[in-house]
């Protein structure tokens, strides 16, 4: 397994030593479609496979972007069922990083956005470059993070931001997210490769099940009660699809304009209740009306 992938494929794998490197390539932004997520769940899978991989490097091979996050054409037309899968496409590949067997460095650069910051939220340890730039923004799409973004943000930057974060949908540079917790280290854009190479290499030095044990544990911590945040997350946004600022969101999206929302709170009162009831008992998204 150490050969890089052949050209065109959307994530690539080479292992140099005991540092295992997985770039995604889906240029221009590396935009997650599930056809990213799945190439993703695949090289996760081929790292576990391979017992000489102590450490895993998530970079990208896109020069504007780590992730610029999910792909909203896919998403636009979804109703709560479709919405409520894709987020379990999602929320899969986040849950793979965090519980791989071996530590996880996102090397960030460029824009880390959305879907692209739940992936690099889900690793380890971040080293961004001083031109990277991490948010949430989804609520300017009329729907809210689903792949993870609502609970393991908290657990970083803690409660107060994480709100801002999510609530205003405003992006952060690499130096407030330093500041805030979410990364470790900033460095020129011209060094993120060989710094991300050093803490893996420091890491892959140490004893592997000690630190197998070590990340397992430390998750355990953390993360007391992620599945059922996680749950209730899936619950939530997919039930906004097929809602009108969720329609209008995205679309204006798509068409590169200003979102109008509605300025009505009561437009989706019905479908938000719902989804909180249902997301408070474990249930999950209803079927499409006929």
């Amino acid at each position: 397994m150490a050969s890089p992938s052949a050209r065109g494929e959307l994530v690539r794998l080479e292992r140099k030593g005991p540092v295992a490197w997985i770039e995604l390539s889906a240029p221009p932004v590396n935009v997650l479609s599930a056809a990213v997520l799945e190439a993703l769940a695949q090289r996760l899978d081929e790292v576990e496979r391979d017992s000489e991989a102590r450490v895993v490097v998530l970079a990208s091979a896109s020069e504007k972007a780590f992730a610029a996050g999910a792909n909203i054409k896919e998403m636009a037309g979804l109703d709560p069922v479709a919405a409520e899968r894709h987020a379990t496409r999602g929320q899969g590949v986040a849950d793979r990083i965090e519980r791989l067997c071996v530590p996880v460095i996102a090397a960030v650069h460029g824009v880390c956005l959305g879907g692209g910051c739940e992936i690099a939220l889900a690793c380890d340890v971040i080293v961004a470059s001083d031109d990277a730039t991490f948010g949430q923004p989804e609520i300017q799409l009329g729907v809210m993070p689903g792949w993870g973004g609502t609970q393991r943000l908290p657990r970083r930057v803690g409660a107060a931001q994480a709100r801002w974060w999510i609530l205003s949908g405003r992006p952060a540079s690499a130096q407030e997210a330093m500041e805030q917790g979410l990364v470790l280290r900033v460095v020129p854009r011209a060094e993120l490769r060989s710094a991300a190479e050093a803490m893996a290499l420091e890491l892959a030095a140490k004893p592997a099940e000690a630190l197998q044990a070590a990340k397992l544990a430390l998750n355990g911590a953390i993360d007391r009660g992620l599945e059922s945040g996680l749950q209730m997350e899936k619950t939530l946004w997919s039930n906004l699809f097929g809602t009108a600022d969720q329609r209008e969101g995205m679309q204006a999206f798509l068409e590169k304009r200003p979102a109008r929302f509605s300025p009505r709170r009561d437009v989706v009162k019905g479908a938000s209740n719902s989804a909180i009831g249902r997301a408070r008992t474990g249930g999950s998204a209803p079927s499409p009306s006929p």
